[in-house]
């Protein structure tokens, strides 16, 4: 179902005529303002920054909600006692030097387009507000993350959407499959626009992309209204508009006009609905993805950024009747070799690899800044239940795609991956990565509603990920053996719904 959210009425705040006339001076000169952010870049000495700034078009990512453990993916620990590395091993990838979990044979064979860092940190064992900080950006500071308030801080796709708006898609910010729901099926803080006001609220699509003749209702015309009639109700409807601009003038209205102006394309142009048709898709292709509701919405993810969505966050889904679970996503607290075995990690191995690839093969990852993880990890012992609990100390995400320079490792944990070793990376650092690959830049300031500007992040982009070469020349430098998928991991196929 698509949920298209009411606009906010908050006043927007604009760029000075002295502001606008000093950049116009400036492309007179032949500094644009990207050039101009670079060129302020080199001054610093900061080669690789002026270098990347900019070099992604778009986001996917991957939400994996609940928390993944660390130790059953990206960050293995052999030496480590029986009680803390569990009964599984790690397996080479095509980096020498960098081996993942045996769980993640396919991911194993693109680590040379990966960066991983395995320091992230936030301290914060609750997924509500660990969860918050990771993907806005900031620390909660409200007084119950267990519940979406307008005061929140925006998600990073919502700052997107607001400062770099897609230039030719009928929306900049595209949520599927689901929300983010927590046990007993309350929605949590951090998955909306916040204070900048619900214009820029994620167009939500809930959709099940694994059954049989998948179509998003929304999109679809009544039988009676061709698309030439909705172009000719729209023209009339602008003509009426017309002798109401003094009215329009008001943000209010002018969001609605927005609004309107979004669902016509969306119904006319068509461009939204072609991308939820996977049947378009070969059907091999279907399959390299897994035929699940996580593979398939990971699929959707690629054809959105193709028909122009800026940022698209695909979250994990939860399995019916999961609500009173000790073990729903990746929230393992019973049960975890079992959970990561069977369930999670072969559908996460198969669909992140699918999507590397696919993006590579089509020459969009080069464009296409992918970041895969959620918010925070697993406890570095097992509990009496044989699972992982919440561990906001240190968990690991991975990146790939426009300016993430692949085949390397950042940061480490400790001996028991309980604690950051060295690169302790919180939050901020990732958003301000995010907003320094999309060209909007960490430093970069947004209206508040009480119309002072605020800075968007107070991070710093991990620079040290960011490589000068187009990704596809660092790759060719990786080189490795690579470890055959073992025989016992099965690929998870749930059973199709009609």
């Amino acid at each position: 179902m698509l949920s298209l959210y009411e606009r906010s009425n908050h006043r927007s705040g604009d760029c000075s005529r002295r502001e606008w006339m000093r950049i116009g001076g400036l492309n007179a000169l032949g500094l644009s303002l990207p050039a101009l952010l670079a060129k302020t870049a080199e001054a610093r000495g900061d080669d690789v920054g002026a270098q990347t700034f900019g070099r992604a078009k778009n986001v996917i990512y991957l939400y994996l909600a609940g928390g993944p453990p660390q130790h059953e993916t990206f960050d293995p620990k052999p030496d480590a006692p029986a009680e803390v590395r569990g009964e599984f091993q790690p397996i080479h990838t095509n980096v020498p030097g960098i081996d993942f979990c045996e769980l993640l044979p396919r991911t194993s064979t693109i680590a040379d387009k990966l960066a991983i860092c395995r320091s992230m940190a936030t301290d914060d064992n609750t997924h509500s507000t660990s969860g918050y900080w990771v993907l806005t950006g900031f620390k909660y500071r409200g007084t119950n993350a267990r519940e979406i308030s307008p005061t929140d801080w925006p998600h990073i796709g919502s700052v997107v959407q607001r400062l770099k708006p897609s230039a030719n898609g009928p929306f900049g910010f595209a949520w599927l499959p689901e929300p983010i729901v927590a046990n007993p099926g309350v929605r949590i803080s951090g998955q909306t626009a916040g204070f900048i006001g619900r214009r820029w609220d994620p167009h939500n699509f809930t959709c099940d992309p694994q059954r049989t003749n998948f179509s998003i209702e929304e999109f679809a015309l009544p039988d009676d209204v061709p698309p030439l009639r909705v172009s000719s109700r729209a023209s009339l409807l602008k003509q009426i508009n017309h002798h109401f601009q003094a009215i329009e003038q008001h943000s209010q209205n002018q969001d609605i006009s927005r609004l309107r102006a979004e669902a016509l394309d969306i119904l006319t142009t068509g461009k939204a609905r072609q991308a939820f048709a996977l049947e378009r898709e070969p059907a091999k292709l279907r399959d390299r993805y897994g035929r699940g509701k996580w593979g398939q919405s990971v699929l959707l993810a690629r054809r959105l950024i193709e028909a122009g969505v800026r940022f698209v966050h695909v979250q994990w889904p939860r399995e019916p009747g999961d609500l009173t679970s000790s073990a729903p996503t990746w929230d393992t607290h019973a049960k975890n070799n079992a959970r990561v075995k069977s369930v999670l990690c072969p559908q996460f191995d198969v669909a992140f690899s699918a999507l590397i690839d696919d993006l590579d093969s089509r020459g969009l990852l080069d464009e296409t800044l992918v970041v895969a993880g959620g918010e925070f990890g697993r406890t570095p012992t097992f509990n009496a239940q044989g699972g992982r609990d919440h561990w906001g100390p240190v968990f690991s995400v991975a990146l790939a795609g426009a300016g993430i320079s692949g085949g390397q490792v950042y940061g480490s944990s400790d001996a028991k991956g309980a604690y950051p070793r060295d690169g302790r990376t919180p939050p901020q650092d990732l958003a301000a990565t995010i907003f320094h690959l999309l060209g909007i830049g960490h430093n970069a300031t947004m209206p508040h509603p009480n119309g002072r500007p605020i800075h968007i992040c107070d991070g710093k982009p991990m620079y040290s990920l960011l490589g000068l070469q187009p990704a596809t020349q660092a790759r060719r430098a990786a080189t490795g053996k690579i470890e055959p998928i073992p025989d016992f991991l099965p690929i998870y196929t749930p059973q199709q719904n009609t």
